[in-house]
């Protein structure tokens, strides 16, 4: 695959991974009962778990919950949305029409440094990154790395500091959101993108207690109900004291790492 001529020490395109994802879940699906359907309701009865599916109704002694994220919007319903997922593909970006076409990209996040380039290849007449706050890096130290799930890092990175907070390229514009030229620049775009952060999916639901929410130490929502990934990031400190949700596929394996063995006991 792919993936294998890349250098270890540096980051890779999120496309190189998945390809090597999918032929391992594949190969675990043949050791387990899989069922491809939507689970709509988790009733606890009988100290276990009854899963309801339009298919049939599952029994389990534990459930883990594993939904993934959604990308987050916002309404600006004048502007045509080009989705993140096109924005971040520079193949399905190259079949957008373009041309002459004044950009706002919400946001200054890892996805924003990726989708302002992209944008930047095609003969747009202008890309407009609105955003709240100044950027954040990591920072690779001894043996740590500071906002390290919240600093940009690698090619995002090394992008973000020549062209945001270095020297803008023609074309790229940004603007505070509460800057009092938000409106006017706003008006002058008529396609939008919006890099602004994810959301869990929708959950089953779980009509006993309402909205259940998670533990963000160790993923525990209810007796023999755990959340993992990046629905239910784990909550680290730095060695500073700062807060962080630990996103990323190497932080959520680590996690579940640490967390199964208390869930096999964490049981009704």
């Amino acid at each position: 695959m792919p993936l294998r001529e890349v250098d270890p020490d540096e980051t890779c395109a999120l496309a190189l991974v998945a390809d090597p994802l999918v032929w391992i879940t594949e190969h675990m699906r043949e050791r387990v009962n899989a069922f491809e359907t939507m689970a709509t309701a988790l009733f606890l009865e009988n100290r276990s778990w009854r899963i309801e599916t339009p298919m049939q109704g599952i029994t389990s002694q534990n459930v883990i919950l594993a939904v993934g994220a959604v990308p987050k919007k916002l309404s600006y319903s004048q502007l045509k949305e080009i989705s993140v997922e096109v924005a971040l593909d520079p193949e399905k970006l190259a079949d957008e029409p373009l041309d002459d076409a004044t950009i706002a990209v919400f946001g200054s996040s890892h996805s924003s440094m990726i989708a302002l380039p992209n944008l930047l290849r095609h003969p747009v007449k202008k890309v407009i990154n609105f955003y709240r706050s100044p950027l954040r890096y990591a920072v690779y130290l001894d043996d740590w790395i500071l906002f390290d799930d919240s600093g940009l890092k690698g090619l995002a990175a090394d992008w973000a500091r020549e062209n945001i907070d270095g020297v803008h390229p023609a074309r790229l514009e940004r603007c505070w959101v509460s800057s009092p030229d938000f409106e006017e620049k706003l008006a002058a775009c008529d396609r939008v993108v919006y890099t602004v952060g994810f959301e869990p999916r929708t959950l089953p639901e779980t009509p006993q207690w309402g909205r259940l929410d998670y533990n963000p130490s160790n993923g525990i929502l209810a007796p023999g109900l755990f959340g993992v990934g990046i629905a239910f990031p784990a909550r680290a400190i730095d060695r500073y004291g700062y807060v962080e949700y630990r996103v990323g596929l190497i932080k959520f394996m680590e996690h579940l790492d640490s967390v199964l063995p208390l869930w096999l006991r964490y049981t009704t």
